[in-house]
């Protein structure tokens, strides 16, 4: 398919306007301190985007970021502003049309952010063989990519080599489309749905085992909203199938547990994480508001403790003494328990 996606997005798109479907072109809720920052990009490379998320964690100043399948480098040369003139951003991409782009601007980024000299810096390949471009083991602080996996046909080796290039601490941190269901094969090869982010998409569930398999035990969705197909006749060939847009952040840190488990920890965000002053956003289910004392299992303890966020935090606790699941973690005891009411036995699903 490598083929067929090059040919897509390098001669049959032109702009975000040839799309047949939104599910390229989902941003929404832009934070306030982007919109500054989108106003100082080229309005070639803004034409030539294709995303379906908010891909800008947090706390990136002075890191080292790499986009893949950045494509004309719409979300490279915003990392570029938000790392700082002392960080660096890598955009990897297959198709040599938006490179092309992405390249011819970067004089004019440099200028308009007032850096002395460029943090910028973009290959052409795939992402699947990041080897290939000389970017070595445990080098990287934050992967990013927007809408680019679902395009890959190998995603187990784009997940491998994430695991690899990341440092000790580090993180994906990425959007893309999934579905509901696994995609019939028949769909995978027609190069319209394909190249639209649509038949390479991920089953949700397959995604998540998919990430634990290669390192990344405990995915945190982040941010996800539904995708209505919006073509007529691209809507009757995907049939029943969802297709949502999301967020996820994937934490390469060796010590997470497969479930969240209870060791009484806790703890209080400080509100010293840029743009960010009143709460802090783990994922969809840990909004942690400045100055609270907050319970945590000990995974999200430690994608606290144990990266670049630690010094916006303080910790309490430690892992000495073990208190089972986590309450509410969405799985709970299997057994029944003699001393409590039959009915309230839980069937152990997560």
């Amino acid at each position: 398919m490598h083929d067929a996606v090059q040919r897509y997005y390098g001669d049959t798109l032109s702009s975000s306007l040839d799309l047949r479907t939104n599910a390229c072109t989902t941003d929404a809720g832009l934070p306030e301190y982007v919109k500054p920052i989108l106003a100082q990009i080229h309005n070639e490379v803004l034409t030539r985007y294709y995303g379906c998320g908010l891909i800008l964690p947090e706390s990136l100043d002075g890191l080292t970021v790499l986009d893949l399948g950045c494509g004309a480098g719409r979300d490279v040369y915003v990392l570029s502003r938000l790392v700082g003139e002392h960080g660096r951003v890598i955009g990897v991409d297959m198709t040599e049309e938006q490179l092309t782009i992405a390249r011819r601007h970067e004089e004019y980024h440099r200028k308009v952010f007032g850096y002395g000299t460029g943090n910028v810096r973009f290959l052409q390949g795939y992402i699947e063989r990041l080897s290939e471009l000389q970017l070595a083991d445990a080098s990287v602080d934050i992967i990013v990519s927007n809408c680019v996996l679902n395009l890959a046909p190998d995603k187990a080796a784009v997940l491998r080599e994430a695991w690899r290039v990341l440092k000790p601490g580090g993180e994906l941190y990425f959007s893309d489309v999934y579905t509901d269901r696994r995609v019939p094969k028949a769909l995978t090869g027609d190069p319209v749905l394909y190249g639209e982010c649509l038949s390479g998409a991920l089953y949700w569930n397959d995604f998540l085992n998919l990430s634990r398999e290669h390192g990344f035990a405990d995915p945190r969705l982040v941010d996800d909203r539904s995708i209505a197909v919006g073509n007529a006749e691209l809507a009757a060939r995907t049939g029943n199938i969802r297709f949502y847009s999301a967020t996820y952040r994937l934490f390469k840190l060796d010590r997470l547990e497969p479930a969240c488990e209870d060791y009484g920890q806790a703890v209080v965000y400080r509100g010293t994480i840029p743009h960010h002053p009143h709460v802090f956003v783990l994922d969809k289910h840990h909004r942690i508001e400045t100055g609270k004392h907050f319970p945590v299992c000990g995974n999200t303890w430690l994608m606290l403790h144990d990266t670049r966020l630690a010094a916006h935090f303080d910790f309490h606790g430690n892992f000495e003494r073990h208190y089972g699941i986590f309450p509410g973690c969405g799985m709970g005891l299997p057994f029944d328990d003699s001393t409590e009411a039959s009915g309230n036995r839980s069937d152990g699903c997560c």
